[in-house]
């Protein structure tokens, strides 16, 4: 399986290379990414690393809940809500730890085909439906992930996934304003 020299969706080269070589630091990316930018997100593994000194799902896993939520409430914060992201970063090591033995990259490495692997991510804490596909996509194009029906499983529009420069990811995020731009004007009521 091909691996990209970096992930583009940081603005740092070496926040960047990080999503490429650390399939754990990918996954806490993903769930970082709700309620921030797409920059913000992807650097949190980056910064949590070196606040750490590791990114090893299994001690993440087995830190103590309260000492956790300091590392990433610490100032600048990894996400606007520091609390919650910790409970949720360490389920998702704590299913890292138990389901893969701590390697990440097995979760799709082992899938035994595109249904089997949207399954996989789906179980991960903080991923629905489109953080799944997004992550589908991103395997499938940039890891050349190649798995019986997989193709046919990924999303039809455009997902983060697809995104593989900072000029891509700077319309992927105006089409996603514009989303959302539409989306209030057409729940807001006209005098």
């Amino acid at each position: 399986m091909a691996r990209p020299a970096a992930i583009p969706w940081t603005g740092r080269e070496d926040a960047d290379r990080l999503l490429a070589e650390d399939p754990f630091a990918l996954l806490v990316g993903f769930v970082l990414d709700q309620q921030v930018t797409v920059q913000h997100a992807f650097t949190g593994p980056f910064v949590l690393r070196e606040r750490l000194g590791h990114l090893d799902p299994s001690e993440v896993a087995s830190m103590n809940p309260a000492e956790f939520e300091q590392v990433v409430s610490e100032r600048p914060a990894l996400h606007r809500f520091p609390g919650a992201m910790a409970k949720r970063i360490q389920a998702l090591a704590g299913v890292v730890h138990e389901r893969y033995d701590g390697q990440a990259a097995r979760l799709w490495e082992e899938a035994a085909d595109g249904a089997d692997l949207v399954r996989r991510l789906r179980e991960l804490p903080g991923f629905g439906p489109l953080k799944a596909g997004s992550m589908a996509t991103l395997l499938h194009r940039r890891y050349d992930l190649a798995l019986d029906g997989l193709a046919e499983l990924l999303p039809e529009g455009p997902n983060l996934g697809q995104v593989d420069s900072a000029e891509a990811l700077a319309a992927y995020q105006a089409d996603k304003r514009a989303q959302k731009r539409a989306a209030r004007e057409a729940r807001t009521p006209t005098p």
